[in-house]
């Protein structure tokens, strides 16, 4: 399958020029041919999580999606996008102020928001939900609340795919978690600052390896609120190649990426078979 990755740069809190950005990169990567387009974290909305927290009505998120579920029926493309979600506890609170007061409010202190991404098929339907389980800095810790739930596993185009965000991929357990449920492709919407360069260029290709299966980062570019972005999106394979990267300007990456490279990788070399996680448990517990 060829997947396409967007780098791009978001307007913080503007839905409309943001949702264009994506739709103009799904007819692109449409007519490449590409069967997938993975975008970075929070693009439809930007990334700044202390704004978000307090200006972004969860009223409108059902629209969004819907938006974007219409650019992937469109164009006939895959897509995964990021969005804020209530958690249950922001659920319960939402449904709390509703029965107190007629007018929809933005989230408020306590109110419980997940980052998550969502993986959309050809026809613009959900197949795939995942929320962050590592928040990552200051402001996601006063604006999100970390989820808990493994990353699922779905057949996409023939390919076992999964997700992770952004912070998440750089804990081997989270790649691991999604590989030993038999991910061959884990894509991973981000929003990485500049000064982290080692994330792509190290930490990325050694997580493919370890796990040996293929994995996507799609970043941000340019400046967002507080934030400077690397850029630097990259496609890996099992074996730790580089399939793509970007430097630090907007662009759209291609790769092909399948299932024979990753079976091939997993019977030269049997990390995933020979894992001892039982001895693991027990060198853990003697610390």
């Amino acid at each position: 399958m060829l997947l396409s990755v967007l780098q791009a740069n978001a307007s913080v809190m503007d839905v409309d020029a943001n949702l264009r950005t994506i739709d103009d990169a799904a007819q692109r990567a449409a007519q490449a041919g590409a069967g997938l387009l993975l975008t970075p974290e929070l693009f439809p909305v930007g990334y700044a999580p202390l704004r978000l927290h307090a200006e972004l009505d969860p009223a409108t998120l059902p629209g969004i999606r819907e938006r974007l579920a219409d650019i992937a029926r469109r164009h006939s493309i895959g897509l995964v996008y990021s969005l804020p979600a209530l958690s249950q506890q922001g659920i319960g609170h939402q449904q709390h102020q509703a029965a107190h007061d007629d007018g929809a409010q933005p989230a408020a202190a306590g109110s419980g928001w997940h980052i998550t991404a969502t993986l959309l098929d050809a026809a613009g339907a959900e197949i795939l939900n995942y929320a962050k389980v590592h928040l990552f800095g200051a402001e996601e810790h006063k604006a999100f609340v970390a989820a808990q739930e493994p990353p699922a596993v779905v057949d996409f185009n023939g390919i076992r795919t999964s997700m992770l965000i952004c912070y998440d991929v750089e804990f081997p357990e989270a790649v691991r978690a999604a590989a030993t449920r038999g991910a061959e492709l884990l894509l991973v919407p981000t929003a990485l600052s500049a000064g982290f360069d080692n994330v792509p260029q190290v930490l990325i290709r050694a997580r493919a390896l370890e796990s040996q299966l293929n994995v996507a980062y799609a970043n941000h570019s340019g400046h967002e609120d507080v934030y400077n972005f690397l850029g630097g999106s990259v496609v890996a394979g099992p074996d730790g190649s580089l399939l793509a990267a970007a430097g630090e300007s907007p662009t759209l990456l291609f790769a092909e990426v399948g299932t024979d490279t990753v079976k091939a990788a997993r019977e030269e070399v049997p990390y995933l078979r020979e894992r001892r996680p039982e001895l693991y448990k027990q060198w853990d517990q003697r610390n």
